[in-house]
């Protein structure tokens, strides 16, 4: 072996090493919120909240951690604080969790649902650029799907995790409280995250204070990125919510009460394992892989409102989680790609805004067309589904024509990243 060859082994080791810390961060820390969120409304309606107030609460967190991701990815691309804001917003986001097992009043209960909201508001989109700026010459698709999925694990064992205490007696409170132990080890993987950072970046030769790929780029957002924004709403939009999933199950008898949680963490392990075979298809083939990957999600939507019986529902499942797979993993990837290096903090924060708000409006409208009729909801979600693939095509055309411009891996559209 060469010693360029043996160089580029440590430099990919080092950079494993990065993506497997963050990995362990996302882990422990959605074993926290995760596992929160499971027993969430029913502890609400413990302390007093109305259907109406838990559903309050729960929105106003999505939207404000959805809407504020602006506002940090602009602040964090203003202020180069890339590794501040991620320690800050874990902090908020995982200290959240633990104290609501000691408030005795819902208001209370809701203003740290809030907060924890918030607090991922803050840490998303500077950690993306992280992960991003960090893993360029490794292959994004591949680390974000790794990422992805070591988070998925940790959504599947936080609400194991309760579901244990619950079964032994502990109640809510105990749960919340036992969650701050995954909560301490997030923040010691995001310690030793920032120390294999800083050490990869001295051994690359990058000044101190100086995150790798991320320096001052005043250009606009390239005419890529917005209609690839326009795709990406177009999916948030068309994919029902579990909740509204689970409703229907329940609602029709094809799953048991009781079974209706091991249906969700059968969709969040094949989340995970999809995660990872995405990010290497999409390191691959690029936004050809990409329009296929969205394709099977839309796939979810008619075998789990319209099938009958428990193997519908199953398959429907299995595509719901590659759907969901791909949107944590890939989609998330693509923006370091379409994006300046220094305006990267605002790119993901407009990703995850417009992700959000689409989400959260289409949510809210297969909620009211369910309620008149199953079909209506399956035309919606397969309609804004399939309605972005053109708008994916448009995207990698207008990003290999950019490419052409400025030298970049040329015109033809089929290649995506940037290195060889």
């Amino acid at each position: 072996m060469s010693e360029g060859d043996r160089r580029r082994a440590r430099s990919e080791s080092a950079i494993l090493r990065i993506i497997l810390l963050f990995g362990a961060v996302s882990l422990f820390a959605d074993m926290t919120y995760e596992g929160s969120r499971s027993i969430l409304g029913p502890f609400l309606g413990s302390l007093g909240a109305s259907g109406a107030a838990v559903g309050l609460v729960a929105g106003t967190g999505e939207l404000a951690g959805y809407g504020l991701r602006l506002f940090s990815g602009v602040l964090a691309d203003r202020t180069r604080s890339f590794w501040r804001l991620t320690f800050s917003g874990y902090g908020v986001n995982l200290l959240a969790v633990p104290l609501l097992g000691l408030v005795s009043t819902w208001p209370a209960a809701a203003a740290l649902v809030v907060a924890e909201r918030l607090g991922k508001a803050i840490r998303t989109p500077a950690r993306d650029v992280l992960l991003a700026a960090a893993t360029k010459d490794f292959g994004r698709g591949r680390a974000f799907g790794i990422h992805e999925a070591m988070d998925q694990i940790g959504a599947v064992l936080g609400p194991l995790t309760v579901a244990l205490v619950l079964a032994c007696q502990g109640g809510y409170r105990t749960g919340f409280l036992l969650l701050a132990l995954p909560a301490l080890f997030s923040f010691v993987a995001l310690g030793l995250a920032r120390s294999s950072y800083g050490r990869w970046e001295n051994a690359r030769g990058i000044p101190e204070g100086a995150q790798a790929g991320v320096g001052n780029d005043s250009r606009r957002l390239p005419p890529a990125f917005w209609s690839y924004l326009a795709a990406v709403g177009c999916v948030a939009a068309g994919y029902a919510d579990f909740a509204l999933v689970a409703f229907h199950a329940a609602k029709t008898g094809v799953v048991a009460p009781q079974g209706v949680p091991l249906l969700y963490a059968l969709a969040m392990g094949i989340d995970a394992g999809a995660a990872f075979w995405a990010g290497r298809l999409f390191d691959h083939k690029g936004f050809a892989s990409l329009r296929g990957l969205v394709a099977l999600g839309a796939l979810a939507a008619p075998l789990l409102f319209l099938g009958h019986g428990i193997g519908p529902v199953l398959v429907g499942v299995l595509f719901w989680g590659v759907g969901m797979g791909v949107q944590e993993s890939v989609i998330r990837a693509a923006v370091a790609e379409l994006v300046p290096d220094g305006r990267q903090g605002t790119g993901y924060g407009l990703f995850n805004m417009a992700f959000g708000l689409a989400w959260f409006g289409g949510s809210a409208l297969m909620g009211l067309l369910y309620d008149r009729s199953p079909v209506l909801l399956v035309v919606f979600s397969c309609g804004f589904q399939l309605l972005s693939l053109p708008l994916l095509l448009r995207t990698q055309r207008q990003f290999a024509v950019e490419q052409a411009v400025q030298g970049g891996i040329g015109s033809d559209g089929r290649a995506f990243r940037r290195i060889p």
